[in-house]
């Protein structure tokens, strides 16, 4: 199979396993000993508010949502630096050796993200839904994720990486370091 197949001829499943087995090839490219995982159901979607704090919403949840908006999308960007891309990541500091291998995979330069819809669990947690491009091409529709808010950052959590990997079935055999 080409990477970038055209979709309508039937390679959609091969194109997001392709995906998905390029992150898991450029995520565990590099080692690092620290770090914790698991991965949570989803929960249910929380209602919208307006600049009214809520348990389950920032102060500002409009401006919130653009920011994960954008940083997922950077954290996403072939074009974005590896230190750029370290400061939108979950504990980026320790996570540093993974987003080497991550940008220094030619098929991971060429996975990108369009998130879809945020829904904040708490003040300092949404669930992203977002798509996956590979050459421009859907690899993984409708994928989920998180976003968490880290020293006034919202940022791609650790744990979003981690069932990247284990979706592509590389994380069941051998831990992956960070994860």
């Amino acid at each position: 199979m080409v990477l970038g197949s055209d979709l309508r001829r039937g390679n959609a499943g091969g194109v997001a396993v392709a995906a998905v087995l390029a992150l898991a090839a450029a995520l565990t490219a590099c080692s690092d000993d620290s770090g914790s995982g698991g991965s949570a159901s989803p929960t249910p979607p929380a209602e919208q508010s307006t600049g009214v704090p809520s348990a389950t919403a920032p102060a500002d949840p409009a401006a919130a949502q653009q920011e994960i908006r954008q940083n997922w999308e950077k954290f996403f960007d072939p074009a974005v630096s590896a230190k750029e891309k370290q400061a939108v990541l979950q504990n980026g500091d320790q996570m540093a050796p993974l987003l080497q291998g991550f940008n220094g995979d030619q098929r991971g330069q060429q996975v990108k993200a369009d998130v879809e819809k945020i829904e904040f669990t708490s003040p300092t947690e949404a669930d992203v839904t977002y798509t996956l491009t590979l050459n421009g091409a859907t690899a993984l529709p409708n994928a989920s994720g998180t976003a968490v808010e880290q020293n006034g950052t919202w940022k791609v959590s650790v744990k979003t990486l981690c069932a990247l990997v284990q979706l592509s079935g590389n994380g069941s055999s051998s831990p992956v370091p960070g994860c």
